[in-house]
C-alpha cells in the first residue's frame, strides 16, 4: 500500500511543497512516481517521514536531519530514541502546568509563593537531547558548566546582546539593505562572534563555516527560530536575510 503526495501533506500535516523540497534535498525520497507524475510514499518513507518531522521538532535544520538520518540505525531504534525525548518533553510540560496552576491559585488565596516551587519544569537542561543531538554530549557538557558558573549579571547581559543583535537584524531587514553590504555583513560578524562565545559548539572545532551555515538554514525552516526574526511584514523574509547574510560571511571570512 502506498499514498499519493496530497495524502501524505493532509495525513502529516505538511505541505506537498515541503515533501518535494525533502526529494530535492534528499532526505525523503518517493517509493514510486506513477504515469501522471505523481510521488507516491509506501510505509517506510511514512516512517522517515515520521521521524524527519520529530527530528524538526527537536529544532533541527534540515542539514542536521540529513546527517541524522544517514547513521547507521534501525528505523525502530531511532524511533525509540524520539520517544524517549517525547516523554521527556511530556514530564516537562505537565511540571510546568503544576507548578503555574500551583502559582495562580496561590496568588488567588493570597498566600505566600513558594519561590522552589515555582520553577519546577522550567529547567534550561530540557535542551540537553537537542544539543547532544547536534554537537554530542562533550557539546552540551561543556556549555552547561559554562552556564551555570554564569554570574545572575552576566547571565543577563549575554541575553542583553542577544535581544539587540535581533533587534538589529529584524532593522536591517525591513530597511532592505543587501545581504551582501556593509550593514549586513557587521551584522553577521557580530553574530559570529555571539555563537563564539558559547563553548562546545564546532566555532572552535575548525567546523565553524558549516555550523554558521547550517544554522542559517534552521533559521528559516524552524519556526521557532524564524519567528525571532520576523518582519512587520510577516513571512520569512526576515530569516531568509540572516541565513543569506549568514552565507555570504561563511564563504568570504570563515
Amino acid at each position: 500500500m502506498d499514498w499519493s503526495i496530497q495524502q501524505v501533506a493532509k495525513l502529516a500535516g505538511t505541505t506537498s511543497r515541503a515533501l518535494r523540497h525533502y526529494d530535492d534535498i534528499g532526505i525523503l525520497r518517493p517509493t514510486r512516481i506513477s504515469a501522471n507524475g505523481y510521488r507516491h510514499y509506501d510505509e517506510l518513507a511514512l516512517v522517515r517521514l515520521q521521524r524527519i518531522l520529530l527530528l524538526r521538532d527537536l529544532g533541527l535544520g534540515l542539514p542536521a536531519i540529513a546527517e541524522v538520518l544517514d547513521r547507521n540505525q534501525s528505523p525502530r531504534d531511532a524511533l525509540t530514541g524520539h520517544l524517549g525525548w517525547l516523554r521527556q518533553e511530556q514530564d516537562r510540560l505537565a511540571r510546568q502546568i503544576a507548578a503555574v496552576r500551583s502559582t495562580i491559585e496561590t496568588l488567588e488565596g493570597g498566600e505566600q509563593l513558594m519561590a522552589e516551587n515555582m520553577f519546577d519544569g522550567f529547567d534550561h537542561t530540557v535542551h540537553k537531547d537537542e544539543v547532544t543531538a547536534r554537537w554530542g554530549a562533550d557539546a552540551y557538557a561543556q556549555g552547561d558548566t559554562w552556564w551555570r558558573t554564569k554570574s545572575a549579571e552576566d547571565r543577563s547581559e549575554w541575553k542583553r546582546r542577544l535581544s539587540d543583535l535581533t533587534r538589529d537584524w529584524v532593522s536591517a531587514a525591513e530597511s532592505g539593505v543587501a545581504a551582501d553590504s556593509a550593514e549586513a555583513q557587521s551584522l553577521a560578524a557580530r553574530h559570529v562572534e555571539w555563537l563564539g562565545s558559547v563553548p562546545g559548539t564546532p566555532m572552535a572545532t575548525g567546523e565553524a563555516k558549516a555550523y554558521v551555515q547550517g544554522l542559517g538554514e534552521m533559521y528559516v525552516a524552524d519556526p521557532r527560530f524564524g519567528e525571532n526574526y520576523a518582519t512587520s511584514a510577516g513571512g520569512s523574509a526576515g530569516a531568509e536575510f540572516v541565513r543569506d547574510a549568514l552565507q555570504v560571511f561563511a564563504d568570504t571570512r570563515l
